[in-house]
């Protein structure tokens, strides 16, 4: 067959077979428009799934008549006319294929008034037929209505899936574009139904609008720069985790995208303290000049290629990983207000107490020690002190463990001022497994070893970057049967003169062809079982060899060894003790959760009590 020019038509559908593999690609590239268009008022119509009608409402700009034409034509487009222009694009469109393309393959109709003409002008296509232009009746903006889709391509329209997947598929398209634009309302209606309604409001009001309330009240606000970028919105907390990636939300200039750079940052910003088989929930946009993102990648526009791509990974890391390593006191200080929603409301739980016959002056009261529940405490007041106390350069105070609450320390939520110790004050130890402490918006839970667990983490993370894991010798040697391995492992460390062992706070020799002496531990870890810590070192020493385990793999060892050290459950601590892991937990990064992504706290709110005693019904 000999080389020929395709027919403008055929052009035209092939170019839409990109832009508009459904509905939903439609509506994305219709509400594109209304938006560089200026609009501040956006409406969404659709039928039979968007496949029967897809119509969309604005007040922007307008298309003049003289353009309407041109409006339809493929390649014509008035947000760029250079090189220059296609190099640094700042709207959401440029291409001048999307309307053509989605004109090609159905019945379009396009209404528009600029704000100083006299008239609105209407011109209509069906497949490569248009219509002359016509005035009618529009105050002022743009309606482009949508019918019958893929009415002339029917092998295409066979691929379309239900009219519920499809309504489905547009609903997203709408949500991530009303995401996008506060400042912007819209509205959504689906068969003559009105579903989705959004004013314009602050960020994070529409964050919680289209996301939930719970995203809002479980999420913390991100807001760095550096270098000419812009990392801003709200990311969720660890324990706010999914099992799929549907609440992940990132736009560059504007633009939702998806990038794997991106994403790649941002799983490594989260991956010490989410577990590895969840996924993080977040709104983020990252602004930065125009010219420094290259958006020209693909038909659908949601791929972008940086010039300086290093650059965008280490401020987007950094940037969550700074968000997610405060401790635990600022980290839900930030959380429990955003959006304006307290999950706590300490208004309707403390100022309330009155009325139930409990007022605050009874919650000053409780005392350093238990007398309702007897929890055989035998172990002596010094016993976290001495074993894990003063990690984090002198966190634990003797003063703050025997601290008795007052009702004013406890009532710096209702003042305005910070709270001293947000987690509270330990009233108790259930099962030998957790604590119970109360705070000035209720009740805390906290899991004893995942949080100290994360204590002695962050404590080794620390000591090993100071190159100051300090190494307690012990006064008997444990000596231990070992593999041939695990000999080999510390024979060729020792052959050749690597100090990763030392580094660890590890000294541990050869005594015979089977057997292993461990005779010095890291000093934070003197009371854990020195032979089980000591074959699990020399496990990954021996797998991923000492380089890769102190670089790439080193957080799962300190990780490892943090386990081993940490406070095990059934043991009993007493009130001091508890107090002093509480006062660690907030100073300590990461502290809501424990080395595998698991909570390590929960706030019981006194609302919520009151709920479950049904009390004041």
């Amino acid at each position: 067959m000999p080389i020929q020019l395709l027919p403008d038509q055929l052009i035209s559908q092939i170019a839409a077979g990109e832009v508009v593999e459904r509905p939903a690609s439609a509506l994305k590239e219709l509400l594109e428009n209304s938006l560089d268009a200026g609009s501040t008022d956006i409406q969404v119509a659709l039928l039979q799934g968007g496949v029967k009608q897809l119509r969309v409402t604005d007040n922007g700009a307008g298309v003049a008549k003289e353009d309407l034409a041109l409006a339809l034509t493929r390649h014509a487009t008035s947000k760029i006319s250079s090189l220059e222009d296609l190099e640094s694009v700042a709207s959401l469109g440029f291409r001048g294929e999307a309307l053509a393309s989605i004109a090609s393959i159905s019945r379009t109709q396009l209404l528009s008034r600029q704000r100083e003409a006299r008239h609105a002008w209407k011109i209509a296509s069906e497949g490569s037929e248009i219509s002359l232009i016509e005035p009618t009746a529009l105050d002022f903006g743009t309606i482009v209505d949508v019918t019958d889709l893929y009415f002339n391509t029917p092998a295409r329209r066979k691929f379309l899936k239900t009219d519920a997947t499809e309504f489905g598929h547009c609903e997203e398209a709408f949500n991530r574009i009303a995401l996008s634009r506060p400042d912007v309302s819209f509205m959504l209606q689906h068969n003559g139904r009105a579903l989705s309604r959004y004013v314009i409001a602050p960020p994070e009001r529409r964050f919680a609008d289209v996301l939930g309330r719970e995203f809002a009240a479980e999420s913390f606000s991100v807001d760095e720069s550096s270098a000419g970028l812009h990392l801003w919105g709200m990311a969720a907390k660890p324990t706010f985790n999914r099992n799929t990636r549907d609440t992940q939300y990132v736009y560059v200039n504007g633009r939702f995208v998806r990038d794997k750079l991106i994403s790649h940052a941002i799983r490594q910003a989260y991956q010490d303290v989410l577990h590895h088989d969840r996924h993080p929930a977040f709104v983020l946009f990252l602004e930065l000049d125009p010219a420094l993102v290259d958006v020209n990648v693909h038909p659908a526009k949601t791929e972008v290629r940086f010039r300086d791509a290093q650059a965008i990974h280490r401020f987007i890391f950094h940037s969550l990983h700074k968000a997610l390593a405060a401790p635990t006191g600022a980290s839900n200080a930030v959380s429990a207000g955003q959006a304006g929603y307290n999950p706590f409301s300490p208004q309707d739980s403390f100022q309330t107490r009155a009325e139930y016959g409990t007022g605050s002056a009874s919650i000053a009261t409780y005392p350093t020690y238990q007398s309702q529940i007897n929890l055989s405490v035998n172990e002596h007041a010094g016993f976290y002190q001495t074993m894990f106390g003063g990690l984090q350069g002198g966190a634990f105070k003797p003063s703050d463990a025997e601290y008795v609450p007052s009702a004013g320390n406890l009532n710096h939520q209702h003042t305005g001022e910070p709270q001293v110790h947000p987690l509270g004050f330990a009233v108790g130890q259930i099962h030998g497994i957790y604590i119970l402490a109360q705070n000035a918006l209720g009740m805390v839970v906290v899991d004893m070893h995942a949080a100290h667990e994360r204590i002695m983490y962050e404590a080794l993370k620390k000591a090993l970057d100071h190159q100051a894991v300090s190494m307690q010798p012990l006064l008997i040697p444990l000596s231990f049967n070992a593999d041939k391995l695990e000999v080999a492992t510390v024979q060729e460390v020792l052959s050749a003169g690597d100090d990763s062992l030392t580094r660890l706070g590890f000294d541990i020799a050869v005594i015979s062809p089977n057997t292993l002496a461990v005779r010095a531990v890291p000093n934070m870890l003197q009371h854990a079982d020195a032979v089980t810590l000591a074959r699990d070192v020399l496990h990954d020493l021996r797998e991923y060899g000492a380089s890769r385990a102190l670089t790439e793999r080193r957080n799962e060892l300190l990780g490892t060894m943090a386990c081993h050290a940490a406070v095990r459950a059934n043991r009993i601590l007493t009130i001091p003790e508890m107090n002093a892991l509480l006062r660690d937990m907030e100073a300590t990064e990461r502290s809501g959760q424990c080395n595998h992504g698991r909570p390590t706290w929960f706030q019981v709110s006194l609302s919520d009590l009151d709920k479950m005693f049904m009390r004041g019904k």
